[in-house]
């Protein structure tokens, strides 16, 4: 067993792949677009840090055990072998010894003869006796030695297995309690996971419908610039005799207004590296005739400190020739711009006048009457058609005074938000105005929650005076709407949700726009959590503008243990509806609002992408979209399921502001997408939940007659107010006849 007891401490193998294992996960790193993360990917990035601690501290856990092996197994083994069985040993060599002497003696005497004298026969017979004697004691000496061994066996050997046996014991206990202290992470970083999925899904949601937009319209989707035209050309380098000429790629950008042309040579096959840029002021341009070159959609471009030496480009085409033409006051001129500026919503008839403060009063005031409690309040869908003719009637001021939304059981509650929604969207501008869009997205991403505030703060109060007002009544009314979240599940973040996107809308479509989805919900999340001090009193005239926030480390938030105590988090509620319209009625065209999560703890990377025709390498400001996001406190993580399921609640996610001090262009409304069905953790309630359904995510093996064993997918179910959520993590299940109930996790 000893040379057993020494292969067992020796587990290179193991031990080597395990350090090995966990050097890979602590030197891992997780590539991102653009210049920011956000909280969940920073703990995502972090987690393998962890797992690495994790295992790097059972490792050391298991040398400890192994080494102690030595002292409480090998060595009194080894004292016992030598000690004990080398006693036994040599008694044994001279028990052997003596019954040989012993029996030869015998056999010598017993070959005397009785002829021999008297005195010599008892000589011998004395001789015999005394070996005899000697003999017996030998053998009693050795029986009982082998007796005692066979004893001592029983607690010298079996001693020593203990105390290893207990070492290994404490081996896994501390493996347990390093599983115990590793179990809250465990579940925020689950959370942190649901995050990312769900933010995954939606903006892979909001991509795709950009690009279909862009593969149907690619001319309707050119983004705002500041240059009159601005894309690829290849100009004619002439070279000295008998070389003749080459043709490079460049990035030409011209603006108008300055008569200033640049070129930055460009070679894909170089890894994208940019060439040395040349600018100069333009003198004139003219069309390129055929005959002229062997080319075609050619063109010369003169310069004014090098006259008569024109610059010959190539287009990629006829119509973006004609183009370049037009805005370079070539001959050929069309009667259009090259570029697309933003082009202001249609106003419609929805207006931020007194007719619009009416029609926003009017909703609120149904809803808060008749169904501030109803479950997914402005996040369940209402019919199109009738939301549709609510707003016809809303927005005429004959039929919006008749009618009664308080009393009138003709529009059901669905219907009225859709229709407050609608009109919000419907506003020629967003009331958090796209003046100030990107510096309420600025604050969101950086500083302290503190300064966040005060940042939002500081920007409302430079809204206009109807935008404040309009956004006072709302925000007090989603306030109120939060406060009823035990009933409605519309917690603060839930409706972040919703109206980010619909306060906050963005100006120009574009994929760092959708990326800044989270952004806006979190301002929106500050205005409704900070009603009061925000509405209520005047910002501090000495914060500083929210650019200048200063930025917060982009560390992730340390692991902390449950015994070291938690600072009070909100709940992360995943509320999730299966909406169904109506038989007969056509889905709604209206964009709703997305069912994911949209605020984060940190900042998310933003992916920095050109445009159709956007050089690499050039100021984001024009060629490329900004990058680089923070977020807010918390993370919520709204996913979808079937009606009939509970809602379960998450545990909360760490807070730790994070920080960029980079904003990014401004975001679009998000469609509805589909969430993958991940496994939510069941959160602690703030009072029992009762008559409900559950279904088990792990599975539990009772470790104490008052706990219950099921495996995966078990379902609770029960009628008559047995079933109760009522700790983290614990369902309580209370039969007929026991009062105390059964608990599992």
């Amino acid at each position: 067993m000893t040379p057993q007891c020494h292969s067992w401490r020796r587990p290179q193998g193991l031990s080597a792949a395990q350090r090995k294992f966990a050097h890979s996960l602590r030197d891992f790193k997780f590539e991102f677009i653009g210049d920011a993360e956000t909280d969940d990917e920073r703990c995502i990035d972090a987690s393998l840090r962890e797992f690495s601690n994790f295992l790097k501290n059972l490792e050391e856990q298991r040398e400890i055990m192994a080494l102690s092996v030595t002292e409480t197994l090998i060595k009194p083994l080894e004292k016992f072998r030598k000690e004990q069985l080398g006693a036994v040993k040599e008694e044994k060599k001279k028990f052997d010894k003596e019954t040989e002497k012993n029996y030869s003696l015998i056999d010598k005497h017993l070959t005397l003869s009785a002829r021999k004298k008297d005195s010599h026969l008892q000589e011998a017979d004395l001789q015999v006796e005394q070996n005899r004697q000697h003999f017996y004691e030998l053998s009693l000496e050795y029986v009982c030695k082998l007796q005692e061994i066979q004893e001592r066996k029983k607690f010298e050997f079996v001693e020593p297995m203990l105390s290893f046996f207990q070492g290994m014991f404490t081996f896994y206990h501390q493996g347990h309690e390093l599983s115990k202290d590793f179990n809250h992470y465990k579940m925020e970083l689950q959370i942190n996971i649901q995050n990312t999925r769900n933010r995954f899904e939606g903006t892979r949601s909001e991509v795709e419908e950009l690009m279909n937009k862009i593969r149907q319209n690619p001319k309707d989707q050119k983004r705002a610039s500041q240059f009159t035209a601005e894309g690829y050309l290849y100009v004619q380098e002439k070279r000295p005799a008998p070389f003749g000429s080459s043709w490079v790629k460049h990035y030409c950008m011209y603006r108008k207004t300055a008569k200033k042309f640049n070129m930055i040579p460009f070679e894909h096959r170089s890894g994208g590296k940019l060439g040395d840029g040349e600018a100069f002021f333009l003198k004139e341009c003219t069309k390129r005739h055929m005959d002229s070159t062997d080319r075609r959609f050619c063109f010369d471009i003169e310069a004014a400190d090098r006259p008569g030496v024109p610059l010959t480009v190539q287009a990629f085409s006829e119509e973006e020739r004609k183009q370049w033409l037009e805005a370079l006051g070539g001959k050929e001129a069309l009667f259009h711009t090259f570029n697309r500026a933003i082009v202001p919503r249609p106003e419609g008839g929805a207006q931020l006048d007194k007719m619009g403060f009416t029609i926003l009063r009017k909703c609120i005031s149904a809803v808060e009457t008749r169904g501030i409690n109803d479950q997914g309040l402005y996040r369940v869908v209402g019919v199109s058609s009738k939301v549709q003719r609510l707003l016809s009637m809303l927005m005429d001021v004959k039929m919006c005074n008749e009618l009664d939304l308080e009393n009138s059981a003709d529009w059901e509650v669905k219907t009225v938000t859709s229709a407050l929604k609608q009109y919000l969207r419907s506003l020629p501008e967003p009331l958090m105005t796209y003046e100030l869009h990107r510096d309420f997205i600025v604050p969101a991403k950086s500083g302290s929650p503190e300064s966040r505030v005060n940042a939002i703060h500081f920007l409302v109060h430079k809204l206009p005076e109807k935008n404040k007002e309009m956004l006072d009544i709302l925000v007090k009314h989603l306030t109120n709407v939060s406060s009823h979240s035990k009933q409605n599940l519309m917690t603060v973040a839930n409706l972040g949700v919703v109206f980010g996107p619909t306060l906050m809308r963005p100006q120009e479509e574009t994929v760092a726009a959708i990326m800044d989805l989270k952004f806006q919900n979190i301002v929106v999340e500050i205005l409704i959590e900070n009603h009061e001090k925000i509405f209520r009193t005047s910002p501090d005239t000495t914060f500083a503008e929210p650019t200048c926030l200063s930025a917060s480390p982009p560390n992730a938030p340390p692991r902390q243990s449950k015994r070291q105590g938690q600072r009070t988090k909100r709940p992360v509620a995943v509320y999730n509806l299966c909406l169904e319209l109506e038989e007969g009625d056509s889905p709604s065209p209206l964009k709703e609002d997305p069912p994911s999560s949209s605020q984060d703890t940190l900042s998310t990377p933003s992916p920095t992408t050109s445009a159709a025709h956007g050089p690499p390498g050039l100021d984001g400001n024009h060629l490329a979209a900004d990058g680089g996001n923070c977020g807010d406190a918390t993370a919520t993580t709204p996913s979808q399921t079937r009606p009939s399921m509970v809602q379960w609640l998450n545990m909360q996610s760490p807070t730790t502001p994070s920080s960029n001090p980079a904003g990014t262009p401004p975001s679009p409304r998000m469609s509805p997408f589909p969430l993958s069905p991940a496994a939510s953790i069941v959160d602690k309630l703030p009072e029992c939940v009762i008559n409900r359904k559950a279904r088990a995510v792990y599975p539990c093996e009772a470790e104490h007659s008052s706990e219950l064993s099921f495996e995966i997918g078990a379902i609770f179910e029960d009628g008559c107010g047995c079933l109760i959520f009522c700790e983290p993590c614990i369902l309580q299940f209370r039969p007929q006849g026991n009062p105390d109930g059964w608990k599992g996790p």
